[in-house]
This record gives structure tokens, sequence and C-alpha cells, in this order.
């Protein structure tokens, strides 16, 4: 009975796991890359992608033949939005942001040991960068979002990162490397906000800000991304600024305060 407890758990991560790869990328994923990055062998992972089409979950596209998200996926998004008032508590923020600034202004959670963005508002500035987007994933601690967020847990939550950070930051360790992501931390508690300079794509720059629920822990970050030129010099404190005030009104906007 244990063993298939067991094994039935191991098939809920798999599924969990390959659902959050799929929907990583607004045009979905190709068999070989879902294999590639979940890790499975091909037979294991097109079993389960199939069963989950078959179920509506997932879908392929005809165009590209690469998996996409299903109608069922959405419906249960939309039934579950009602719980995560995310819309009505941090969309006001982002377009005072982006109509502020001109930087595109994103919203994203902490999820585990993850940043997980859920909102974007595109500012007017017409040269964008596309790194976040809604349902990107970042390791806790990459990006800017993660880094505001990361900065502000209990020191031994964050340690217990650091101390395997290369496996926790995965193919983007060698840009963020333990040294650079615990001097960014440091730099992030005393400025209230984190910079990115480009660590995950080069010439793409990023700021952002943590906000608090009522326990004074880090439950999500407003964030800006753009070209370098756009955060540069005294326009970085402008812009810490705005964010760390968008960050503050949110947070006292959570529920329990």
């Amino acid at each position: 009975m244990e063993a298939r407890t067991v094994q039935g758990t191991q098939v809920v991560g798999r599924v969990a796991n390959l659902l959050r790869l799929v929907g990583g990328r607004p045009s979905g994923a190709s068999t070989a890359r879902l294999v590639r990055e979940s890790g499975l062998t091909r037979p294991t992972a097109h079993r389960i992608l199939t069963s989950l089409a078959a179920e509506g979950l997932l879908d392929v596209d005809r165009t590209t033949g690469n998996w996409v998200l299903g109608a069922e996926v959405f419906l249960l998004g939309a039934t579950a939005a009602a719980r995560f008032p995310f819309e009505e508590l941090a969309r006001p923020s982002l377009r005072r942001l982006a109509e502020e600034s001109g930087e595109s202004a994103f919203y994203s959670i902490l999820r585990g040991t993850e940043s997980v963005c859920l909102l974007r508002e595109e500012g007017s500035f017409p040269i964008r960068s596309f790194v976040l987007r809604e349902g990107v994933r970042f390791p806790l601690g990459v990006a800017s979002a993660g880094t505001a967020m990361l900065a502000f847990i209990p020191e031994e939550q964050q340690e217990a990162l650091l101390g395997r950070w290369p496996e926790h930051a995965g193919e983007f360790a060698a840009g963020h490397t333990e040294e650079v992501v615990r001097r960014q931390l440091a730099e992030t508690r005393l400025r209230g906000y984190s910079v990115n300079p480009g660590l995950v794509l080069e010439g793409s720059w990023g700021m952002g800000a943590a906000v608090f629920d009522s326990h004074g822990s880090p439950v999500g970050a407003v964030s800006f991304t753009g070209i370098e030129p756009r955060f540069r010099g005294d326009r970085q404190a402008l812009l810490g600024r705005l964010l760390m005030e968008e960050a503050h009104r949110i947070s006292l906007r959570l529920p329990g305060r």
C-alpha cells in the first residue's frame, strides 16, 4: 500500500511539473523540450501528456505541434481567480507605475521557492524587454522580483537556498552566481528595492520592491523591466521610490490587514 502511495505521489508531481513547464511559455513546448526539462523518459512524458490532453488540460497547437494549455485549465483558473483577487489588489498600482514611468510594470507572487509573474501593464516607452510576462517563473533570487522577495525572507530560509545555489538557480546560476546574489540581497535590504543589471538577459534591466503581509513576510513584488539606458543614474532612485510606494499600497490592501 505504501509503495502505491509513493508511486501515486510521484505521478501527481510529474503531472504538475509538466503543466507548469507548458504554461511557462505562451507558444507552448515541444515533447522533446518537455522531456529534457522534466527529466522524464520520452515514453513516460508522452503518456502523461496525452492523458492530460484527453482530459482537456492540454492541447496541441496545429501550427507548431507544441503542447499548449487546454480549455479546462482556463475554466479552473477562472474559478480559482475569485479566491485570489490579485487583479483588484495590484492592477491599479501597475497602471500608476506604467503611466508615471513609461516602463512595463509587473506583479509577481512568492510561490514556494519561485517567483511567479501574474500581471503585466505595458508602459508608453516603445522599446520593451520581453524577459518577463504572465506565467513566467524564476527561482527565488533570480531577476528583480525574486531578489526583492528573497532579501526579506528569514535568514535561515535564505541560507537554505544559497547553500545549494547552483542546484536552485539552475540555468540562471552562471549569470547569478552566489557571490553576485549575496551582494544584491545586501544592497536590496539597504535601498529597499532590487536592481537586476541585465543578469537574465544582457541589456534587459529590472527593478523590484517587495509586498509584505500583515506579519512582515514578503508575499509578492512589483517590478519594472526595460532596456539598460532607461535604468541609469538618477532615474534608478525615481523608479525605486515609485516601486516602494506602490508595494506599500498593495501591502496595506492585502487580506488580514
